[in-house]
């Protein structure tokens, strides 16, 4: 099949969140099975620091009054090509945020509306988030292109069907009172990044005022699990951690906590409890659950605590200012920085999620692949990977809790402390969640039933013959 991923996002390229994972690495397993999968996103104006682009673009087209050009090169160290749309509007070096986010991802959309119609023909297009929104809208003009789309965060729904109509075509037919109300009606398939997540948008709780919507439309929605690299991730391999190991050599692990501990400028006790937290500082992710029981765990046990992200100034003052409190027991990196992300999973005891919502999440899976103990709510992503410990039957991979209170995170913490007392207990744990497989192969199965789903409605056409390089469509 013929597929093409747009989307806002690409690791390694442009990563802000789950997104930029999955449109970074499934393409590369599907083409692995023998698919033609392609990827189109923003030529964003720190692009060219990362990979080489040819200075020449391949076609020029025009959409909303404005003239774009596409760009050809391929996703890094991949043989995914990566179509890039260049406009000035995607020129700061952002990915988000400004006055015109609404316009200029409206235009991307219709760029690669029409890059499909005249350039390169897929069978399927799949969709990400509100970005990409209205491709499935104008895709049921074309009797031959199916689209999925995919949901990665429902909070984001972009902009009004009243402002769609003063910057592009909204057809006679389009329902909906903004863009992700309308995705989710003309896609032929929609998926969420879990199967809970799935289930859950489709209450008031986490619906986003879109669950009568979404449960209308649930005969045609499912849930699929992310996956994570895992030949990138892996212990035995990585050349950012200082000591490599796997299940069989767990106990290796302690070089790389007293080495993150030296790093980070926390006191050094391998038998400490180490705790690290790897997320965007924004209200989703628990933060609020964190400052208000974090002191006290690290005051009244001899737990360390390390933050790694960036996000909201609120909570970045926050964060700075818990580190203050405690000097040697509390870490706080206001930054992105991968490899340090690496050494965190690989050296800490244990990793926290306390999401608010969470349609996936990747970093709990990314701990498990390092022997790092997930303490996680039950919630979307978190409960189709992690499954509480149970230390009589000696089955489950970390500790959840259900509420979101201070009381229920707390008590998850301390039992998780506890436990860590006992280091052969504990090591079966650790055992337990690095066999885990959260592979990209699993996932890539699942999505291929989907496309071969919508496929099967849509008559096999041949690609589209591609203009000469410049040309004017």
């Amino acid at each position: 099949m013929r597929i093409l991923f747009v989307a806002a996002e690409a690791a390694p390229l442009a990563k802000v969140g789950g997104m930029g994972d999955v449109v970074g690495a499934l393409p590369q397993v599907l083409r692995a099975m023998g698919h033609d999968v392609r990827v189109f996103m923003p030529y964003y104006g720190f692009l060219p620091d990362k990979l080489k682009i040819p200075k020449e673009p391949i076609w020029w087209g025009n959409a909303m009054y404005q003239k774009f050009a596409v760009f050809e090169t391929t996703l890094p160290k991949t043989d995914v090509p990566l179509y890039l749309f260049g406009h000035p509007s995607f020129m700061p070096r952002r990915v988000y945020y400004g006055e015109d986010e609404d316009w200029r991802f409206t235009l991307f959309a219709n760029g690669a509306a029409e890059f499909c119609w005249n350039y390169w023909k897929p069978q399927i297009v799949h969709c990400h988030d509100w970005h990409t929104g209205m491709i499935p809208v104008w895709m049921k003009e074309t009797p031959d292109m199916g689209t999925v789309f995919t949901i990665h965060n429902l909070a984001y729904q972009g902009p009004w069907r009243w402002f769609l109509e003063r910057i592009t075509w909204c057809p006679w037919y389009m329902e909906g009172h903004n863009v992700m109300a309308a995705a989710v009606q003309f896609a032929d398939r929609v998926t969420t990044v879990s199967p809970t997540y799935a289930g859950q948008i489709q209450t008031a709780s986490y619906g986003e005022n879109l669950e009568g919507l979404l449960s209308y439309i649930s005969g045609k929605m499912s849930g699929i699990l992310n996956g994570i690299d895992t030949m990138a991730y892996n212990p035995e391999t990585d050349r950012y951690i200082v000591e490599n190991f796997n299940a069989d050599t767990v106990e290796r692990r302690k070089t790389n906590k007293v080495a993150l501990q030296e790093e980070l400028g926390l006191e050094v006790n391998s038998g400490s409890f180490l705790i690290g937290m790897v997320t965007r500082l924004v209200e989703q992710k628990g933060l609020d659950l964190v400052i208000q029981i974090m002191d006290q765990l690290l005051s009244f046990t001899d737990s360390q605590f390390i933050m790694l992200g960036t996000g909201d100034r609120y909570y970045e003052t926050q964060m700075w200012q818990m580190a203050s409190r405690h000097p040697g027991r509390m870490s706080t990196q206001i930054l992105f920085n991968d490899a340090l992300s690496r050494r965190i999973y690989s050296g800490c005891d244990a990793l926290v999620m306390p999401s608010r919502f969470e349609p996936c999440g990747i970093s709990q899976m990314l701990a498990m692949r390092y022997g790092c103990i997930p303490i996680v709510r039950q919630t979307g992503g978190l409960v189709d990977t992690v499954s509480h410990n149970d230390p009589v039957n000696e089955v489950g991979t970390g500790y959840c809790f259900d509420r979101y209170e201070p009381l229920d995170f707390f008590t998850s913490m301390v039992r998780a402390s506890e436990a860590f007392r006992y280091k052969d207990h504990w090591r079966r744990l650790q055992q337990r969640a690095m066999q885990q497989n959260f592979s990209w192969e699993n996932s890539a199965r699942e999505y291929l039933k989907v496309y071969e789903e919508v496929a099967a409605n849509y008559p096999s056409q041949p690609a589209a013959a591609q203009p000469e390089p410049g040309m004017t469509v």
